[in-house]
């Protein structure tokens, strides 16, 4: 009988990682201004727009499609759950310093997330004392339809090339 852990490689096999490190090759500037150049970065700030177009659709669906007025003042603030924190994120990492370091970057972006998170869960909990007749269905469907908006924006900055 054969023992198998033999014949596999193990988890803690360093060998791998040193075939994979070879095969990692520095670009020049030049390569990195044609791969910029070939796919852009995308602006947060189209994600918020499309994230308030989004909104907006389904607020006028709602209207038109519901008799109630709590349904869509409740539609309306799961987009504003969605569009504020998204923006005042976006206004905060667009605000950062060119010259910033990488990991300052990286600690500055998670703390602005972290902010975007917690704006989200406050407005969720105010939901029931700020919105009249609160339809947690009409809310919550415009917000996952609204967080789902950063898909079809890279959707469409693709189709755009």
């Amino acid at each position: 009988m054969t023992d198998r852990r033999e014949t596999r490689p193990s988890a803690w096999d360093d060998t791998q990682d040193e075939a994979a490190e070879e095969d990692i090759k520095a670009l020049t500037r030049e390569e990195v201004q044609a791969l910029v150049s070939k796919h852009p970065p995308m602006s947060p700030w189209r994600v918020v727009a499309v994230q308030a177009a989004i909104g907006a659709v389904v607020v006028a669906l709602t209207w038109l499609l519901t008799e109630g007025q709590g349904f869509v003042w409740s539609a309306l603030y799961g987009a504003a759950t969605v569009v504020f924190p998204s923006a005042l994120m976006a206004r905060g990492v667009g605000r950062q310093a060119p010259g910033m370091k990488a990991g300052a970057y990286v600690v500055s972006f998670m703390l602005w997330e972290f902010g975007k998170i917690a704006l989200s869960v406050a407005m969720l909990a105010l939901a029931p004392k700020l919105v009249p007749d609160l339809s947690w269905t009409a809310l919550l469907v415009s917000l996952v339809l609204g967080l789902k908006a950063s898909w079809l924006a890279l959707l469409m900055q693709r189709w755009s090339r």
